[in-house]
């Protein structure tokens, strides 16, 4: 009985990550919650990992014509600098604090857009100084617990992109943020046979969910898309701070 809740909560957590990478806001954030109610926490973070970069390579497919070039070429160089720094401190930061900091940042700017600011905003130039900021603190969460997104939307929801450009800057800038995070997964013992072969068995869910995530954008119209990128945010963010101060306590 233990295996058939595994699988229903291991293929469950797959199509959420296929669907993110479809482009469906922030839904491959609750991949490892959903899968963490059956094994381990960090065992969870560590077998998802290679779902995520199967279901990246058919995202980048999808989005191949839709992203903001200048928005990567800051974002990217940041995130991988937090990657090194989390891979550097894994050790000694405690993943508790983080997720909670993640989750505080991240429900202080929903909710500064859902009760002062308009959901998507004027279009306007990405800045270097912001991006690397933000870039970095993503790719530093990302790397400690899948929890790349909060600090990522903080940057780049005020850009005012269009919906399927934000979708594809969002797939691809995590799809290269999740391929150099196997380098210091793998080195950190996060990564083995036994988990590819159950990533292997659901990658077929994450591909097919990936395709569903791009119809549900293509579908939706642009303000609903965004007002559901900030709501989605609130919400796993309060779940963040929750999870984190949990850990702590």
């Amino acid at each position: 009985m233990i295996e058939v809740w595994f699988w229903v909560a291991a293929v469950v957590a797959a199509a959420l990550v296929g669907m993110s990478k479809g482009g469906v806001p922030v839904v491959g954030m609750l991949g490892v919650p959903v899968l963490a109610l059956v094994i381990n926490p960090v065992v969870a973070a560590g077998l998802l990992l290679p779902v995520y970069v199967v279901s990246d390579i058919f995202g980048l497919y999808a989005y191949r014509h839709a992203f903001d070039r200048r928005v990567l070429a800051i974002v990217v160089p940041g995130a991988i600098v937090g990657i090194g720094i989390g891979w550097a401190t894994a050790r000694v930061v405690p993943e508790a604090a983080v997720t909670l900091l993640v989750g505080l940042i991240g429900l202080a700017f929903a909710a500064n857009i859902l009760l002062r600011k308009p959901v998507v905003a004027d279009p306007r130039r990405p800045e270097v100084a912001p991006g690397l900021f933000w870039g970095a603190l993503a790719g530093f969460t990302s790397f400690v617990s899948h929890a790349g997104a909060p600090p990522y939307q903080v940057y780049t929801l005020p850009l005012g992109m269009p919906k399927a450009v934000f979708a594809g800057t969002t797939t691809i800038a995590f799809s290269i943020i999740n391929a150099v995070k196997l380098v210091p997964y793998y080195a950190l013992g996060q990564l083995n046979l036994g988990n590819l072969k159950v990533a292997a068995i659901l990658a077929l869910p994450s591909v097919i969910a990936v395709f569903v995530g791009v119809r549900l954008v293509q579908m939706m119209p642009e303000k609903l898309f965004f007002r559901l990128v900030v709501w989605a945010l609130a919400l796993i963010s309060v779940k963040l701070i929750w999870d984190g101060a949990r850990g702590l306590v």
